[in-house]
């Protein structure tokens, strides 16, 4: 998880909101402290100097209205004495007009009195005598650059105006003040936001301790960790939040080994399924795929996630999605080859939500080849048998038929036909015996009775049989080792099988012709083969040689009387020895059959038993 950078620190955010917020309220108080405190000093200061004119208003009118007489001094030599402590202070000059004249009468200024008796030339002392009422400001003082406060006010005697006083006072001292006092709220402000910072962390701390231990387990329950527990810190909407934190990773946890262990068995029986299994999500990608289906398909697992599973089943040409998801009946995937047959039978089951949505589909798979196989070699097997049935059986009604319409009294005729009945009753026998015998070997209960023969002797016997009773002009090669080799074998069986190859090698052999007997050692087998000169079979037909029924000429065959079983009959004896049988053939040379046994060499204890 990539981490949270400093200024996104919910901890850093807390300390910054709380000292903005703290920051704000003083700036808010300190604009209206400071300007209510400019305000009330200001007023305060122009107040103590308006009650100073307003004594001094009093005296002025006093001289300007006195009648006086030759020995009072003069109007001006009066005001002159009254503003001589005036200039003291705050206040930098104070003159006295005359209304009527707007002559200076007086100015407290020492070094400007050459302006008495001048005509002033004020406009806030016309104003203020015109309009009978105060005029003031603050201006700048361009010599100082102070501020100063400039004020003229009338001099009323009753409801007349008689003059007016014009003040100068030095105001940069109130404003110094203030600026003392922004001085010391700055200072103040920034220890308190100083301090404010500080309690702010430690108070941040406090709540983005269990914040950050609560983020910690669930970065460690993304992991599939649940041990760890969050450690409550007191009893507050964030130790609550911390208890249920808590509570939920020990439902997760349960919730996750209850996953866990479904999803183990869900895992162990696919795995363990012969059937294949896929799953797709409600758009048709593969989501699932178990073992077997992979085989099944000769896919890779990781190859075919996300891949959809038209493509994958190749029915992309002929079903839809939609169109396989409303299919009822299971379907036939047809994957054989020219060499190789190969046939699966899916099954398809939607997967709904409870509200009926479609969520899924799940395909299972079967390998029925085989199964097709055995029913299409049934199929073969009930149309052969029924054709090697027919024909003697056709071949008998059409002699005995003739017979019975007068071909009996034939002399010449009628034994020929009689023989012919009886060769084909003869053929139907070997035909059911061999059918019995085949069903004994498919049925469960087959057993055989096996005992230790010596084989080189065995064998011989039988080639000696077959030497007094043939009556083909062919000779029998024997190829047999001089020493005793011991075999397990139900003799009977064996019997049947040399019996049924040796007389199908004199059978298809031409006249003086050889078929060659040999038996060949190997570790834990011994290789009995059985060679003739006779026309061969293809090269296309040998694997199906020992197949039921089968026969390279079948003209021949049937004319020799063979039933087609034999080489089958001996294929599945051989099998149940534990062996195996096959065929070496070119055509027109001949053909070698060939076949093994279990062999376990042990001449020591043989010796000694």
């Amino acid at each position: 998880m990539r981490k949270v950078g400093f200024f996104r620190s919910i901890h850093v955010k807390f300390v910054i909101i709380y000292v903005l917020l703290l920051l704000v309220a003083m700036q808010i108080i300190g604009v209206y402290f400071v300007r209510q405190l400019e305000e009330t000093l200001r007023t305060n200061f122009q107040t103590s100097l308006k009650e100073r004119i307003n004594l001094l208003a009093y005296n002025v009118v006093e001289e300007m209205e006195k009648d006086r007489t030759s020995e009072d001094p003069s109007v001006e030599d009066s005001i002159k004495k009254i503003l001589r402590d005036f200039s003291a202070g705050d206040i930098s000059e104070v003159r006295v007009i005359d209304a009527r004249t707007l002559k200076i009468l007086g100015t407290s200024d020492t070094n400007n009195q050459g302006i008495v008796g001048q005509r002033t030339t004020e406009l806030r002392v016309k104003r203020s005598i015109v309009l009978e009422e105060e005029q003031s400001s603050i201006l700048i003082d361009p010599q100082t650059g102070n501020r100063i406060w400039v004020l003229s006010t009338p001099i009323k005697s009753g409801k007349k105006v008689i003059g007016a006083i014009y003040l100068v006072a030095k105001i940069e001292n109130v404003f110094a003040q203030m600026k003392t006092i922004n001085g010391i709220f700055a200072s103040g402000t920034a220890i308190a936001l100083s301090i404010t910072a500080l309690l702010g962390i430690l108070l941040a701390q406090t709540i983005t301790r269990p914040i950050a231990d609560m983020k910690k387990q669930a970065l460690a329950m993304a992991k599939g960790n649940f041990s760890r527990k969050v450690k409550v810190y007191g009893n507050d909407e964030i130790g609550t939040l911390a208890i249920t934190f808590n509570n939920l990773t020990k439902k997760l946890q349960e919730a996750q080994a209850m996953t866990e262990g479904e999803r183990r068995k869900l895992s162990s029986v696919l795995s363990y399924m012969t059937d294949g299994v896929i799953a797709t999500d409600r758009k048709g990608r593969v989501i699932l795929i178990n073992d077997p289906a992979a085989e099944m398909l000769d896919v890779s697992r990781e190859t075919v996630l996300s891949q959809p599973i038209m493509a994958l089943l190749g029915l992309s040409e002929t079903y839809s999605f939609e169109e396989l998801l409303e299919e009822k009946d299971s379907l036939i995937l047809d994957y054989s080859t020219k060499n190789k047959p190969y046939i699966l039978r899916a099954n398809l089951s939607i997967i709904q939500k409870e509200t009926g949505f479609v969520n899924g589909l799940i395909t299972v798979l079967h390998d029925i080849t085989e199964q097709e196989k055995i029913n299409v070699e049934r199929r073969e097997f009930v149309a052969n048998v029924s054709h090697e049935l027919r024909t003697p059986l056709t071949t008998m009604r059409s002699y005995l038929e003739a017979l019975a319409e007068g071909a009996w009294q034939d002399e010449e005729i009628a034994p020929n036909f009689l023989e012919v009945t009886r060769t084909e009753t003869e053929r139907m026998i070997r035909l059911v015996n061999d059918l019995l015998q085949l069903s004994k070997m498919d049925s469960t209960d087959y057993n055989l009775t096996k005992e230790w023969v010596n084989f080189v002797e065995f064998f011989d016997r039988i080639i000696d049989r077959f030497e007094m009773t043939k009556d083909q002009n062919v000779t029998l090669k024997r190829e047999l080792p001089t020493h005793i080799i011991l075999i397990e074998i139900d003799e009977d069986k064996l019997t049947q099988v040399l019996y049924n190859i040796i007389s199908n090698a004199i059978k298809y052999s031409p006249e003086g012709g050889q078929i060659t007997f040999s038996i060949l050692e190997e570790e834990d087998r011994i290789i009995v083969s059985i060679s003739d000169q006779g026309m061969g079979i293809p090269k296309e037909n040998i694997g199906k040689i020992f197949e039921r029924f089968y026969r390279v000429d079948k003209a021949r065959s049937r004319k020799l009387g063979g039933t087609g079983l034999g080489l089958a009959i001996a294929k599945e004896m051989v099998n149940a020895h534990g062996g195996n049988i096959w065929a070496k053939s070119e055509e027109g040379k001949g053909t070698e059959i060939s076949f093994s046994l279990p062999y376990d060499q042990q001449p020591e204890e043989d010796e000694w038993s």
